[in-house]
């Protein structure tokens, strides 16, 4: 297994945000963390990412205990792409991406011709070689979400973290993520673990879904048994329309407006 969480639990204060988790993420899986806000999501990336420690539980990485990881062991075994980033610092692409090595880099933290080759493979993986030179904050959001991406590819990781990276993008740019996502998979066997809003990208894309809803999990398993009405309704507290997706044989989560519903709420009759 690459992760492996058993009686997880996390408070802030007083307040319980994650409560008693227990489930495990197969090697080479693209596993999407889902659930409506306050749920627990960033809490339980920021712990298995080694952001927080782990208060009560166990959690593994890669067949050991996460505390029994060195900060530079752990940043060789896994890379995390938090939601949100600072753009406003004055690296180009490539110096943004090279920080990727630091796990790997002597008591100096230079970088060595290896490193440099790394770091332009990650570039080429991700397509922003063209953008190399090119300061962070000259960038669209699309293309510095793919820079951090590369950033964190450079670390060479076993298993990549990701908190919302489609947040904020267009619909292309976010097509882009998730098949960057899907080709590290496949061509580079990294575990790839998300956190997703959008139930239909993990739909698409995902092998395991694992919903949350205030700290606790109300299911786990492959889309097709994750998401039906009846558990999404009940989880979000909206009405919805689940069906097969046109593109293939896994499901399609759609929101009914109010005026689909009550006749007296559609457009143009306000009686």
């Amino acid at each position: 297994m690459a992760i492996v969480v058993k009686n997880l639990i996390h408070n802030y204060g007083d307040t319980a945000i994650l409560k008693n988790l227990s489930f495990s993420i197969q090697k080479g899986d693209f596993f999407i963390i889902i659930g409506p806000n306050g749920s627990g999501k960033t809490t339980l990336m920021k712990t298995m990412s080694g952001i927080l420690k782990v208060q009560n539980g166990l959690l593994e990485v890669m067949g050991r205990p996460i505390k029994t990881y060195s900060r530079k062991a752990l940043g060789r075994t896994i890379a995390f792409v938090p939601q949100t980033m600072q753009a406003d610092f004055p690296f180009t692409t490539r110096e943004v991406v090279l920080m990727g090595r630091s796990p790997y880099l002597g008591m100096l933290g230079l970088e060595q011709k290896a490193d440099r080759e790394i770091a332009r493979k990650a570039m080429v993986f991700t397509e922003v070689e063209s953008l190399a030179d090119r300061k962070l904050d000259q960038l669209s959001g699309g293309e510095r979400q793919r820079v951090f991406i590369a950033r964190a590819i450079c670390q060479e990781p076993q298993i990549m973290l990701l908190d919302e990276p489609t947040a904020s993008l267009d619909l292309a740019h976010q097509v882009k993520i998730m098949d960057l996502m899907e080709e590290l998979k496949e061509q580079k066997q990294i575990t790839v673990v998300m956190v997703s809003h959008d139930v239909n990208l993990a739909a698409m894309y995902g092998d395991r879904l694992l919903l949350l809803k205030q700290g606790k999990i109300v299911t786990l398993g492959k889309p097709d048994n994750v998401l039906t009405y009846q558990t999404l309704e009940e989880t979000y507290g909206c009405t919805l329309l689940v069906d097969e997706s046109p593109l293939g044989k896994f499901p399609r989560v759609s929101l009914v407006p109010r005026k689909a519903l009550d006749p007296d709420k559609k457009a143009g009759n306000h009686t």
